[in-house]
């Protein structure tokens, strides 16, 4: 039997193996309870390129303190965040690597954000 954990990166490495085959850098996105994580890895998988969180102490004070980086609103503010990030790293187009999260909630409020601020996946 399969722990919930090791069955989401178990979804996570088809998607991985594909992304590699491309050649592009991937924004991967990683979610706890508490905080959202995004970071842009280059396309040889060597180097973090730009990376973002709700556990950032300027994000935390904008959000309203301790608690408050897991939700929708807070993860389309990291959205915007790794997407100027990335393109000031000089990252126009990346696969998005949901990490075997689904699609839905928080991971599509970040995906869209760094979507409108101008990334393209």
């Amino acid at each position: 039997m399969l722990t919930k954990k090791e069955q989401r990166l178990r979804r996570a490495r088809q998607t991985r193996i594909r992304i590699a085959t491309q050649g592009v850098a991937r924004l991967t996105v990683n979610r706890t309870n508490l905080h959202i994580y995004a970071t842009v890895i280059s396309g040889d998988g060597a180097k973090v390129l730009a990376s973002a969180s709700t556990a950032e102490a300027e994000v935390r004070s904008s959000l309203g303190g301790a608690g408050k980086g897991g939700n929708a609103t807070a993860a389309a503010l990291i959205g915007k965040r790794i997407a100027e990030r990335a393109k000031a790293a000089g990252v126009e187009k990346v696969a998005f690597d949901r990490a075997g999260f689904a699609y839905h909630g928080r991971v599509k409020a970040l995906a869209e954000a760094a979507r409108e601020a101008g990334l393209q996946f």
